[in-house]
């Protein structure tokens, strides 16, 4: 596994990532989802003018996300944009159809001048499950069947392939082509077999640390080292990581802003999920020893450098939307987050 001097030699991205939270406006009403559409083409927009090197949309089906459509959003800010990259956070290939989802992320490609990647996984959600038509019961081989067919596609030469779920093809071309390919990750939420599996298809390794410390994912970097080692002799590993936080003026008004946020995002979730409601004490252990990444522009960023150091990163992506915070607090976020949080960490990781 790299150390923190390999760290220090190359460019580590630091990106952006939201799973577009319907959020509320000051008076705590919750804003349109046209509306919050729009806003988050503002944030990708706002995003390019300070310097963060990417950012991500998540695909949700259920009333407290606004984007069901990632690809579309990312088109309209890709046209509007002119350096950072535009991805996926996460697509998930289990419900689509691998054909589809290469065909509209090399479109996004062609829109943004090869600034287009897409992040695959199998989502934390199941409600595109049932409303696409697919059996819950092939959860696990879904995935596994659609992932083998995508990596075919990412070669764009004519395709033959066969699986049990879906219908073969032969010789099969798709279109439209890359001018240089689709940058492709897997996210993986902790599952060694997950690990692996992103070795075995030489794909870059995305990893989702939302809670408990970042430190404590360091043999599953170690294992995508050593099994891409095996599958794949001297490629060199590719690894990210996406964990939510928010950055302010100080920590206190970071902490407070975020706090009833984050509290009614976690309980509408745990509700359905068997959780306890989270508590004040929980945030603030996240914050001290976890997975939350938040506070003022210099608490975050040497927060953000420690865990690239650690885990010896290529990518680290800040989750800055959690649950309804208004539009007007996520776009400060992201404006402190561009100007001064990532200039601070390479400083950091520089020293």
């Amino acid at each position: 596994m790299p150390n923190s001097d390999d760290t220090a030699t190359r460019t580590v991205e630091l990106g952006l990532d939201t799973f577009g939270d319907r959020s509320s406006d000051a008076a705590g009403t919750p804003v349109p989802y046209a509306q919050v559409i729009r806003d988050i083409t503002e944030q990708g927009i706002l995003a390019d003018r300070v310097g963060v090197d990417f950012i991500g949309i998540g695909e949700h089906h259920r009333d407290d996300f606004a984007v069901s459509a990632p690809d579309v959003v990312l088109a309209g800010i890709a046209t509007r944009t002119e350096r950072i990259h535009v991805g996926s956070a996460v697509t998930v290939l289990s419900s689509d159809d691998p054909v589809r989802v290469f065909e509209r992320f090399a479109t996004v490609d062609a829109l943004s001048n090869g600034r287009a990647e897409v992040i695959l996984g199998r989502g934390s959600f199941t409600e595109s499950f049932p409303l696409f038509g697919f059996d819950l019961a092939n959860y696990e081989a879904l995935f596994e069947e659609k992932l083998d067919l995508f990596s075919k596609l990412l070669t764009e030469e004519p395709v033959t392939w066969q699986g049990q779920l879906r219908s073969p093809l032969v010789n099969q071309e798709v279109y439209p082509k890359t001018e240089h390919g689709l940058k492709t990750w897997i996210a993986v939420g902790g599952s060694p077999e997950s690990v692996v599996r992103a070795a075995r298809y030489r794909i870059p390794l995305m990893l989702a640390i939302i809670g408990g410390p970042a430190d404590r994912f360091a043999p599953f970097v170690k294992l995508y080292h050593e099994a891409l080692g095996q599958y794949a002799p001297g490629t060199t590993p590719v690894v990210g990581v996406h964990s939510p936080g928010h950055v302010a003026e100080t920590d206190d008004l970071a902490r407070e802003q975020l706090f009833p946020h984050f509290k009614a995002n976690r309980d509408r979730i745990g509700a359905e999920r068997g959780w306890p409601a989270a508590t004040r004490a929980d945030f603030e252990r996240e914050i001290e020893h976890g997975a939350l990444y938040v506070g003022s522009p210099e608490t975050v960023a040497r927060k953000i450098a420690r865990t690239v150091q650690d885990l010896g990163l290529d990518r680290f992506d800040l989750k800055y939307a959690s649950g309804p915070m208004p539009h007007a607090q996520l776009m400060q976020s992201i404006e402190l987050y561009g100007t001064t949080v990532i200039p601070r960490v390479r400083e950091l990781l520089a020293d």
